[in-house]
């Protein structure tokens, strides 16, 4: 399943099922599951779990004991494994690249490409009971609900999230440091905190930037940070030989240029930068996946499930 045929089934100019979208996902990942090496981690007891010899006989479920001859307990709505915050940024740079008003049809962007992918692992914590929450932050925290498992919570976190697509962004900035630095303190120790960004802040801010990653993990948080891009366009920087105008969506600065005039020097920079990116991630115990934008969904689901198997 990839990104561009299951998008093409939807109108992106105004994605109005979200979770739709997010259902077909995760049910043919799960679909793929059963042939890989996560056979049995998905969804198979997602209202019982194994007894343990020693635990409360009280929960036992003796019908099912009755027909299988095996001892499992049930679990309730309000019991959870995980705790999982996940955190979009929403500032101007996820907006691209913006749609061609010359072209009808399918538009992803990076925010859309994020929120899919956000919305599929919302929809796969419900299946297995577990708790979410969701922060969507630019230069502040715009929304932040802290992790609940009900379906009722799980509904109002898909419609906030479904309200920042088929927008248009200029001139948001971002502050992914201070943002992140709230979200440290304020999440429930010991979570799982999933972060889709594409990590481009004010060169100045890149260090605090990094100092609130640390301060995640120094706060007991399990983190996977998706690096969310137009990997084409933002950083192979495959454009045509000719002048262009750029854009910076968030501060609106503009450079005229011709490509190849600036394409060694700004590759240069960006490996210089993504090397430290991964450097520190690493450094602090942080999972760094790439996430491009027009990549398959399941390059972006299956760090997630090798996480949450580890924390299971």
């Amino acid at each position: 399943m990839s990104t561009k045929s299951l998008i093409s089934l939807q109108d992106l100019h105004q994605v109005e099922h979200l979770e739709l979208i997010a259902q077909q996902v995760v049910e043919g990942f799960i679909l793929g599951l059963h042939k890989s090496p996560f056979h049995g981690f998905s969804v198979e007891f997602a209202e019982h779990r194994i007894y343990n010899p020693g635990e409360a006989t009280r929960h036992i479920d003796w019908k099912v004991f009755g027909r299988t001859d095996k001892l499992f307990t049930k679990k309730y709505e309000e019991e959870t494994n995980l705790r999982c915050q996940i955190v979009i940024d929403a500032s101007s740079s996820m907006y691209f690249p913006e749609p061609d008003k010359q072209k009808e049809g399918l538009h992803v962007n990076k925010l859309i490409f994020s929120a899919i992918c956000a919305s599929a692992l919302i929809h796969l914590l419900k299946l297995q009971r577990d708790a979410a929450g969701l922060t969507i932050f630019a230069d502040e925290l715009l929304v932040h609900t802290k992790a609940a498992s009900s379906n009722v919570h799980h509904k109002m976190i898909q419609s906030q999230l479904e309200s920042f697509i088929g927008k248009s962004s200029r001139n948001v900035t971002t502050d992914a440091g201070k943002c992140l630095h709230q979200i440290a303190d304020s999440v429930h120790r010991r979570s799982l905190v999933v972060i889709f960004s594409d990590m481009f802040d004010d060169a100045t801010k890149t260090e605090d930037m990094f100092a609130a990653l640390q301060h995640l993990k120094h706060n007991k948080h399990e983190v996977i940070v998706f690096h969310v891009t137009d990997k084409r366009h933002e950083l192979d920087f495959l454009y045509d030989n000719r002048p262009y105008v750029f854009v910076d969506m968030e501060s609106g600065e503009k450079v005229r240029v011709r490509s190849n005039e600036v394409k060694a020097s700004y590759q240069e920079n960006m490996q210089a930068y993504m090397k430290a990116l991964k450097l520190r991630c690493g450094q602090y115990g942080i999972d760094f996946i790439d996430a491009d934008m027009m990549d398959d969904f399941r390059n972006v689901l299956l760090p997630y499930l090798v996480k949450r198997s580890r924390l299971k």
